[in-house]
């Protein structure tokens, strides 16, 4: 099944919720959001459309909600299906409940049995769920997307499937790489680094998965610590397809070791174990025997992100792999775009960081071109796409609030609840909306909102003017997550908005624009996103890759928005400003 409707399944629940079932206008209005329909209208008005009507306002909650139309135990939700068994004959609501009798509800009287179902927990591609829309008439997807057989925790990867290959510089790389581990043998700790798009994982799996291969079949560990779920999901899905390409015997297990998962005693023998430096930190905290087995033979060690290393939390980790190990250490291999860059860590950190991996620094030889400008040496010989920025500047102008002030010294970046008073505002939306319509139909458009709601709402104003977009976060499930990035990628989708997810861990490379609505001061997440869209023709992506900042004036920001700090992504000439 596909996870989000189509044009004839959003007409055809859209005419049952209005036509049918007389679903008035105020209910759906509070479904879509009463401020957000009331901005929805200020802002279509504005663009020459015609305020939103009953059907409108129904067609953009389907195509917001899509298959969740009726999942959640929220009030106006059960209201929503309340209201549709109020509509449907005493026959249907008799054989509804008899089909899914609610629990511990012994009930005979039509009349008492519609409240009931309407609170049963709605579990999506249940039973349920099914009976529900089929019996109502609402097309099979608004039951819901089962999310079927969970992601396994453990797998095995057979040999024999062939990748490209890597480019000569990164094949330097890797032979450098070898080198060190075969030098130093047990007690070896180096940093990679390449530009955001350089293919740092791709390198270390090839490294260490040959490296690793002969430890393997004694039963060892390679452990891969990342920062994110996202970065967990690539690190397994690069060394399935490294793995496939080798000709090697036996299989090789991957254990998913993130998300609350477990990896029972009895499974564990040798293999790669992916995990997020939180579930790590917490499993060694409290002393979880898995661990234990692990560190005691683990082979190797990859933390992606190496910038991060200087956290407590791998002080924690990695003080306690050493007690295991008796203070011989296995071999770590940080990875980065950003080893010590300033900004990034206090001088203090980059002493304890050099420390960590013992001084080695592998990068490209790549000549004096490279070492002058490695971004510039990269997209030339298009290993990246050539950046062009665009700064829209609203002329609008914020300040900071004590509070938010103080929150943002705590975080290091603008604050959610100042995001929060960027994406409600109306005249910075009809900017963003204006300049998102100016881009040409079919143009791959990663769009970064302020909020979740910011997200839907930008989704829904582009939908109401005829262009194919989405909404996804961290609130999206991960089987509609993945299904419609996939759509994106397949060219179904114009423009994937997001808030708080696709920054790292996420490959489409033929993304051709990316947006930031949402302005940051960290340096890590913004080279993060535009990251998304720099993978140039030589890795599968595209020649150009258009970067649009909306940029505001906040007063008494303090450390400059990221952008700023990044003029060495794209040449000078390539800059633009957009005065409104």
């Amino acid at each position: 099944m596909h996870v989000f409707p189509s044009e004839d399944e959003v007409e055809k629940a859209a005419a049952l919720l209005v036509d049918t079932y007389r679903v008035s206008a105020q209910s759906l209005g509070r479904l879509f959001g009463t401020k957000r329909r009331e901005q929805a209208n200020s802002i279509l008005q504005a663009l020459g459309r015609d305020r939103l009507s009953t059907r409108d306002v129904a067609r953009l909650l389907i195509q917001r909600e899509g298959a969740m139309l009726f999942s959640g135990s929220g009030r106006l939700v059960r209201e929503l299906r309340q209201h549709i068994l109020n509509e449907i004959t005493d026959e249907q609501v008799r054989g509804l409940f008899e089909r899914n009798p609610p629990s511990g509800k012994n009930i005979t009287a039509v009349s008492r049995m519609r409240k009931p179902l309407s609170k049963m927990k709605w579990s999506s591609g249940k039973r349920w769920a099914r009976d529900f829309v089929t019996e109502t008439g609402f097309p099979a997807i608004f039951a819901g997307i089962e999310q079927g057989e969970k992601v396994p925790t453990i797998v095995v990867v057979p040999p024999l499937r062939k990748p490209p290959k890597l480019a000569d510089f990164q094949e330097g790389l890797k032979k450098r790489m070898l080198d060190v581990l075969e030098r130093e043998l047990d007690r070896t700790r180096c940093v990679v680094t390449l530009p955001t798009g350089g293919g740092k994982t791709r390198v270390a799996v090839e490294a260490f998965i040959d490296w690793m291969q002969p430890r393997f079949a004694e039963g060892k560990y390679l452990v891969w610590i990342a920062q994110s779920e996202e970065l967990c999901e690539q690190a397994i899905a690069c060394i399935e397809q490294m793995w496939g390409s080798r000709e090697f015997v036996s299989p090789l297990r991957i254990y998913r070791y993130f998300g609350g998962r477990d990896i029972p005693a009895e499974e564990l023998r040798g293999g790669a174990v992916v995990t997020s430096i939180q579930q790590l930190h917490h499993r060694v905290k409290s002393r979880d025997k898995a661990i234990e087995d692990i560190f005691s033979l683990t082979g190797a060690m990859i933390i992606d992100e190496a910038h991060r290393a200087v956290s407590s939390m791998y002080d924690t980790v990695l003080d306690r792999a050493e007690e295991i190990c008796n203070s011989t250490l296995f071999p770590i291999c940080g990875l980065t775009a950003t080893p010590g860059r300033a900004g990034m860590n206090s001088p203090q950190e980059i002493v304890k960081l050099v420390g960590r991996f013992d001084v080695h620094l592998i990068k490209p030889e790549l000549g004096n071109e490279y070492i002058t400008d490695p971004l510039r040496f990269f997209r030339e010989h298009k290993y990246l796409a050539h950046a062009h920025h665009v700064v829209c500047r609203s002329g609008l102008e914020y300040e900071l609030t004590d509070e938010e002030l103080g929150e943002l010294e705590r975080v290091s970046d603008l604050p959610p609840r100042f995001l929060k008073r960027l994406a409600a505002d109306r005249e910075r939306n009809l900017l963003v909306v204006r300049r998102l319509l100016e881009l040409p139909r079919g143009t791959p458009t990663l769009v970064y909102a302020c909020t979740v709601e910011h997200a839907h709402f930008l989704a829904a104003i582009l939908t109401a003017q005829g262009r194919k977009a989405v909404a996804v976060s961290a609130d999206t499930s991960m089987t509609i997550r993945r299904g419609l990035v996939q759509n994106f990628k397949d060219g179904k989708i114009e423009f994937l908005c997001n808030y708080g997810v696709l920054t790292t861990g996420f490959d489409a490379p033929l993304t051709e624009c990316i947006v930031l609505c949402r302005p940051t001061t960290r340096e890590v997440l913004y080279e993060q996103i535009i990251g998304r869209g720099l993978r140039g023709r030589k890795f599968g992506g595209t020649e150009k890759c258009t970067i649009i900042d909306f940029a505001d004036n906040i007063r008494r920001l303090g450390p400059p928005l990221a952008y700023a700090r990044f003029l060495d992504f794209w040449t000078v000439d390539e800059a633009q400003t957009d005065a409104e």
